[in-house]
């Protein structure tokens, strides 16, 4: 029944993170225009795409390979490298998503690293810089001794979580900010709740939910790779031989 209720909430939350990225570009597509690299608004519009992509959908996922029961048996090494490589897929698509809006900025002479969001973003970037780069050198490699893990995996794993609430956060306070500039002039302002704000605020609940669930899954104890010699319901049998 664990494994069945597992497997169901991963269904959905591969639902949740592909709507997020396609609500998200829908957004950017039909209300402000498309997608350009030429230092223009349209440049910008690839902020919010790749920082949904990488610092939720993404990070979310990899951040949750070895809640997966198949990763309980046999060795670890191939599952350490899917997890830092997801995480590195990650990481790729948020810098190149920092390259846009700061060119965008630099172009238009705006200031940057002026707003909360800016701040929350920046900072949940810099954090992710240092774990992947600490859990590639203590965790990967084979220099670190099991003590050092042992006492570093909690950190790790505390930090994993705070990283996607802050990249969530961010996230949020980014879609209010755009909306705040985008409607401020128009016919329909952002208090009379255009299909655009309707749309965009949809977008941001999917992103919270999207987080919830991911921070559920890796926070619920049964869930949780199991203590060696203990088997659960979820974890797959090995017959003899194998």
């Amino acid at each position: 029944m664990a494994s069945g209720w597992f497997y169901l909430s991963c269904l959905l939350l591969g639902s949740l993170g592909s709507m997020c990225i396609l609500f998200t570009i829908y957004w950017m597509q039909y209300w402000r225009g498309g997608f350009a690299w030429n230092g223009s608004i349209y440049m910008f519009n690839w902020h919010p795409v790749l920082m949904v992509a990488g610092m939720v959908v993404f990070y979310g996922g990899a951040s949750l390979v070895y809640r997966l029961p198949q990763s309980w048996v046999g060795p670890k090494l191939p599952w350490k490298l899917l997890h830092a490589a997801l995480h590195l897929m990650a990481f790729i698509l948020t810098v190149v998503g920092l390259v846009a809006v700061f060119t965008f900025h630099n172009h238009g002479k705006i200031a940057n690293l002026y707003s909360l969001h800016s701040w929350l973003g920046i900072t949940a970037v810099f954090l992710f810089a240092c774990q992947w780069c600490l859990g590639f050198a203590v965790f990967l490699l084979p220099w670190a001794s099991m003590w050092l893990r042992s006492l570093l995996k909690p950190i790790h794993v505390f930090f994993g979580a705070a990283i996607l609430s802050l990249s969530i956060a961010s996230v949020i306070s980014g879609i209010n900010e755009k909306l705040f500039f985008s409607l401020k002039n128009t016919t329909r302002p952002y208090n009379s709740l255009p299909s655009e704000a309707v749309f965009a605020n949809s977008t941001g609940m999917l992103v919270v939910a999207f987080g919830l669930l991911v921070l559920y899954i890796l926070l619920a104890s049964s869930w949780k790779r199991p203590a060696p010699g203990i088997l659960t319901d979820r974890q797959p049998l090995l017959h003899d031989g194998e």
